[in-house]
Parts: structure tokens; sequence; C-alpha cells
């Protein structure tokens, strides 16, 4: 199974998360603006992108180019990860919301998000939310 990690870091938090999560999928790891490959390329995905403004996900560079990729999700396992400074996941939720109507079927039935920086705990969840991404 081909799969890939793509993600959005603006502080380096999502990025840490992004490489535990390709480590346990044993998966290719791209920057947002640096895959310029098809998502109908790859059998399983995982999103990475931290919570912005009034929880939304990053609006210059993820947000674009995850609105580009949306209608080659359908059937597709997604994986969602982030961090956050502020609020409660509230984009989190929104994002797995929008994903599940896009057809995907997301890993774990939920993202996994971490405040501020990640912790090992929440390091070993990337991992785990990988591993199970790549099953």
């Amino acid at each position: 199974m081909k799969t890939a990690v793509i993600y959005w870091s603006g502080t380096g938090n999502t990025g840490t998360m992004a490489k535990a999560v390709a480590e346990g999928a044993g998966a290719e790891l791209f920057g947002v603006s640096d895959f310029s490959g098809s998502i109908d390329d790859y059998d399983a995905v995982a999103f990475g992108c931290p919570a912005m403004g009034a929880e939304v996900l990053e609006e210059d560079e993820f947000e674009p180019f995850f609105s580009s990729i949306e209608d080659k999700l359908s059937g597709k396992k997604v994986a969602l990860f982030g961090s956050y400074g502020w609020g409660d996941g509230e984009w989190m939720r929104n994002w797995e919301d929008r994903v599940k109507a896009d057809g995907a079927v997301l890993v774990n039935g939920e993202g996994v998000i971490a405040n501020e920086t990640p912790s090992d705990e929440n390091l070993e969840k990337c991992r785990e939310l990988g591993k199970a991404l790549a099953e």
C-alpha cells in the first residue's frame, strides 16, 4: 500500500507530529508546498495542519490544497492530525466531519491533536495513527 503524509506547520509542532505519523506508517513525508504528486497515486493519506485563527485550517497554503483534492478522497483511508494553542479542538472536529462528508474512511474515527508542543504521549499516538493508516 502506498501511503503519504502531507502537512503544514508554522512553529514546527505539527511537523514533529508529521514525522511520527510517517514513521509509524512507513510513509512518504511531504510539506504541503513540496507535494507535487497526485493524491490518486496513494492508497492512504495522513493530513496534518494546526488550528489557525478562529480554529480553522491554515488559509494560504493548506486550505487551498486540501480543497483542491477533496473530490479524490471518497473511499480512501485518511488520517488527520495537528496542534493547537487555544480553543478546544473545534477545528479538528470540523475537519473530521468534512473528511467523512467527502466519503473518506477516517482512520480510528478521529484525528490526533496536541496542545502546543506534542508530548511523548502525543507522538506515540501519532505513530499508532500511522500504523493504523498503513494496515
